[in-house]
């Protein structure tokens, strides 16, 4: 069955994250280095079926573009042009705070809450589950 994968892209790490074959649940997957992230997409696409990308897009409060958002807009479209899936951009405004405040209600200690890898792929898993809500998967 094909799923779905959303991407918390950063200039360091990108946080990944996929549904189940239902397309129900969203989870994350792992965090890769940016610098990875082709690769591992390729080698992933290579042993599951993924029909679309979800990226997270980073916006002020006020809804204008942050610092990051061009660097988005660049990998939407290398998205498209490697894989040639759908890439539908989400807005992730509040994501970050999200997934530290899941770490939190999850009982996580305060060590393990520091883990900046772990909360991107909780913003990713965030972003998809927000998708999945809007497009009534």
């Amino acid at each position: 069955m094909p799923k779905l994968i959303a991407l918390d892209y950063g200039t360091k790490r990108t946080g990944i994250a996929v549904t189940d074959d239902s397309k129900i649940i969203a989870s994350g997957l792992t965090t890769v280095d940016s610098k990875d992230l082709l690769k591992f997409l390729r080698t992933y696409f290579e042993t599951n079926v993924v029909t679309d990308i979800i990226l997270g897009l980073p916006k002020r409060l006020d809804g204008s573009e942050t610092h990051s958002s061009q660097a988005v807009e660049e990998l939407r479209v290398k998205l498209i042009n490697v894989f040639g899936k759908p890439v539908h951009m989400v807005d992730e405004r509040f994501t970050s705070k999200m997934a530290f405040q899941t770490m939190i209600d999850s009982g996580l200690s305060k060590k393990q809450r520091q883990n900046k890898a772990l909360i991107d792929e909780i913003s990713a898993t965030i972003i998809l589950q927000s998708f999945m809500s809007s497009q009534r998967f």
